[in-house]
């Protein structure tokens, strides 16, 4: 078996580095030289657009399930494979989605900020009903963490192609006939042009005012001035965002104001808890690169995940 040719961008991260070494890479600096470029976390994308002109690159490693920021890189380079980290990071991030799930039916935003004893309340996810909308790793695993609580789950997907760990899959053109009947949404999809503000002002509005919304993807797949004024009108209970459009949400925006809003700075997936994650697929990546065998993570250019 050959020793793939690596170039790493130029980030000082000894973590990537060793990932290289162990998964059998010999690192070159010089990506006119190198078989396959792997992206580690802070890389500027305008490297990778300069990395990728060369003819010898076969294969690119990126360092996140969100590939937006490499996108001129991927129109550039069609022809070569490219993979990214969706699907490595589904038990940090599913387990997120729950907790902000729970955190909202049990009404813990208004709770954590109570100075008095109030009347109790909240509700259990037991029996309820979910729509997921997406169906990658991240999405499949947050389905399997639902139907831990007997939740009737169904999946959203731009295809409807049947889900394994969905009761029942539809396309994405069916989300406004499924949302009035939902007690919780779950959005977990990529962000491309046809997804962006799929959660908009109709979606909102057809949602039951029981039903709370939580995003655990990109900021810009909900509409935010239509969230806010959905949630001054109480169009729903509530809503629970790790993710915000813009990013980071500034000091004063009118979600850091709303009590029935959770908002959790990008953290369903810390360093901590992913570096492990990804240098595991990139040395798995890296012996099937070098054995001409299936990657994992492969990403359609076209589509944009």
């Amino acid at each position: 078996m050959s020793q793939p040719r690596i170039h790493m961008l130029p980030v000082d991260d000894d973590g990537f580095r060793q990932a290289i070494v162990d998964g059998g890479g010999r690192l070159v600096q010089d990506p006119a030289e190198a078989e396959a470029v792997v992206v580690p976390y802070g890389a500027d994308p305008q490297d990778l657009v300069a990395a990728v002109e060369h003819e010898g690159i076969r294969w690119v490693q990126l360092p996140s399930a969100g590939i937006e920021a490499f996108a001129e890189s991927m129109r550039r380079r069609p022809d070569i494979a490219w993979t990214s980290a969706k699907g490595a990071y589904a038990n940090p991030v599913g387990e997120h989605a729950l907790a902000l799930t729970l955190a909202l039916l049990r009404e813990l935003p208004r709770r954590v900020v109570a100075r008095s004893w109030a009347p109790r309340s909240g509700r259990s996810l037991h029996g309820m009903r979910a729509v997921v909308v997406g169906a990658g790793g991240i999405g499949r695993r947050i389905m399997n963490l639902l139907h831990v609580f007997d939740v009737e789950v169904t999946a959203v997907r731009r295809r409807p192609e049947a889900v394994a760990e969905a009761d029942r899959t539809v396309g994405v053109h069916d989300l406004p006939e499924i949302l009035p009947f939902q007690d919780v949404v779950i959005v977990a999809a990529a962000l491309t042009e046809d997804t962006h503000h799929l959660i908009g002002r109709a979606e909102l509005e057809s949602m039951r005012t029981d039903a709370i919304l939580v995003n655990i993807a990109r900021g810009g797949l909900i509409d935010t001035e239509a969230l806010v004024a959905a949630l001054e009108r109480e169009q729903i209970a509530g809503a629970a965002l790790d993710v915000t459009d813009p990013e980071p949400l500034p000091d004063g925006h009118p979600l850091w104001e709303q009590q029935r809003c959770l908002i959790t700075p990008h953290t369903a997936d810390t360093m901590e808890m992913i570096r492990p994650l990804i240098f595991a697929r990139i040395e798995r990546n890296l012996r099937a690169f070098a054995a001409d065998d299936e990657l994992e993570g492969v990403v359609d250019p076209q589509a944009g995940y």
